[in-house]
C-alpha cells in the first residue's frame, strides 16, 4: 500500500497540474471508487465540475484538495491506486476516474484492485470521515516527544501496531514502520507504553530520516509495481530498505539474520541482533 512518501510524491506531481485549475469535465467509471459518496458517480461528477482547485494538500496517506465552493476532494490510493496526469489522449486499463481541466490537461485515477477512493465532501461529511481521526502528520507536523509519549502512555499494544494505527502519528505503513523501528533500534513487539523518552525521541528522529530518504528516492515500488509515480516511473527506494522484505538475509548493521513475525496480521521485519528494546 502506498504510504506517506508515495502519497507526498503523488501530491507534488498532481499539484503541478491541478493547483489553481478548474474541472470542466469529470467521468467516474466505477461506483466503488466513489463509495464514500454513496457509490453514485453523479454525486462526485456534479460536485467537481466547474470547481476550482485552491490547493493540493496531504494528511498522512490522504490527498486533501480544497475547492472554491467550500467542498473538499479527498483521495486515498488504497493498495494499487495511482494518479496519471498530462495530455495523454487514451486512458490506461483500470482507469476509474477521469477529469479534464480548463487548460486541457487530464487527471486520471488508475486502480486495478479498487481499494482506493475519491470523494468530495462538504464540511459536515469531512468531519465524519476518517481524516478526523488521524493523528499529526509524520512529515509535515510530527508530534513532539512529549506529545507522542502522552499518546503511548499506558498502551500495551506493540509499538508496530500503534504506528500502523494512524492515531498517534499519521502516514506510516508496514514498510516505513519497520524501517524506522530498525533505525531506532526498537523491537517492534515492545509495548508502546514501555518506551522511554529517549527511545521515543530516537524513534521520531528515525521516522524523519526514513521518510526523507524515501521521498528523495521517489518512494518504494515493490516487484509488483503496484505503486508508480504519476509520470509512470518506478520509485527507487527499494534498494535502500534495511529490513523490510529481507527476512533470512543478514542485517547490514550487525550481521544478524533478519527475522519476520506477524503483528496484528501484518508481516513485520526486524533484526533480533540490534533491535533489542
Amino acid at each position: 500500500m502506498p504510504e506517506l512518501p508515495e502519497v507526498e510524491i503523488t501530491r507534488r506531481h498532481i499539484a503541478d497540474v491541478i493547483d489553481g485549475r478548474r474541472f470542466v469535465d469529470v467521468q467516474v467509471a466505477h461506483p466503488r471508487t466513489v463509495r464514500h459518496n454513496g457509490g453514485d458517480p453523479a454525486v462526485v461528477e456534479g460536485r467537481l465540475v466547474g470547481r476550482k482547485v485552491l490547493a493540493v494538500n496531504r494528511h498522512g496517506k490522504f490527498l486533501v484538495v480544497p475547492l472554491d465552493d467550500g467542498m473538499t476532494m479527498v483521495a486515498h490510493l488504497g493498495m494499487s491506486g495511482r494518479f496519471a496526469v498530462g495530455q495523454t489522449p487514451e486512458p490506461e486499463p483500470h482507469t476509474h476516474f477521469e477529469a479534464r481541466l480548463d487548460d486541457g490537461s487530464m487527471v486520471r485515477f488508475v486502480d486495478p484492485r479498487t481499494f482506493g477512493f475519491i470523494a468530495v465532501f462538504d464540511d459536515e461529511e469531512l468531519g465524519r470521515s476518517g481524516l478526523s481521526r488521524l493523528g499529526p502528520d509524520a512529515w509535515e507536523t510530527p508530534p513532539t516527544v512529549d506529545a507522542l509519549m502522552s499518546s503511548l502512555e499506558g498502551r500495551t499494544a506493540s509499538i508496530k501496531a500503534l504506528l500502523l494505527d494512524q492515531r498517534p502519528i499519521a502516514g506510516l505503513g508496514n514498510i516505513y514502520a519497520d524501517e524506522a523501528l530498525h533505525l531506532a533500534r526498537i523491537d517492534p513487539r515492545t509495548a508502546g507504553g514501555d518506551l522511554s523518552g529517549q527511545e521515543v525521541e530516537g524513534l521520531l528522529q528515525a521516522i524523519r530520516l526514513v521518510l526523507s530518504g524515501a521521498i528523495d528516492a521517489g518512494g518504494t515500488s515493490l516487484d509488483d509495481l503496484a505503486y508508480l509515480l504519476p509520470d509512470g516511473r518506478a520509485g527507487e527506494n527499494l534498494e535502500r530498505l534495511q529490513v523490510y522484505g529481507r527476512a533470512g538475509e543478514p542485517c547490514f548493521r550487525c550481521g544478524e539474520i533478519i527475522d519476520r513475525v506477524v503483528i496484528r496480521a501484518r508481516s513485520t521485519h526486524f533484526c533480533p541482533g540490534c533491535q533489542v528494546g
